[in-house]
């Protein structure tokens, strides 16, 4: 992984079993939903919503050709913050544009209904992004077509850390 690569983020379908201490907080005691709920923006009821069974990843990640991929992170627990630092060098950054993306409605709610910090949301949550993929920039187009994932960021000189980019 080096500057000038490509982050190409892999949609979640919801939680992924992260962020649920949190989530039950703002959902269940703060505004005082039912897990029976229709709540706005979500097509299930809410406690369907919660279990959303975690997206498998394998057979997207069979349809490429290994030697395009320079990292690997599933975003688990953490977030992108915590999760992307793991494959990268300490010579540099993934630099993540939150705008590259549509945050599904559950996070925005939890968000919104928690009064929960933009930055907090971007560690606890996967925010919409389960898997992300570091390739080179000539590589980028097509692993996105053959993933249907999206160019959420690049890497660039730093520190080993995430920077996330507020529109």
């Amino acid at each position: 992984i080096r500057a000038g690569d490509v982050v190409v983020g892999l949609p979640s379908n919801g939680l992924h079993t992260n962020g649920y201490t949190l989530a039950r907080k703002v959902l269940f005691d703060r505004l005082k939903l039912k897990p029976d709920a229709r709540v706005e923006g979500l097509k299930l009821p809410l406690g369907e919503e919660l279990l959303r069974v975690h997206r498998n990843y394998r057979a997207t990640l069979d349809r490429l050709d290994a030697s395009v991929l320079k990292g690997i992170a599933h975003i688990t627990g953490g977030g992108l913050v915590d999760n992307l630092p793991r494959i990268l060098p300490e010579t540099c950054d993934a630099v993540i544009d939150t705008s590259a993306w549509k945050v599904p409605a559950i996070f925005r709610i939890i968000e919104k209904g928690g009064n929960v910090d933009r930055e907090e949301m971007y560690q606890v949550f996967n925010m919409g992004i389960g898997m992300t993929l570091v390739v080179a920039s000539d590589d980028a187009k097509r692993v996105i077509a053959q993933t249907r994932g999206r160019r959420i960021g690049k890497i660039e000189r730093g520190t080993g850390v995430v920077r996330l980019q507020f529109a």
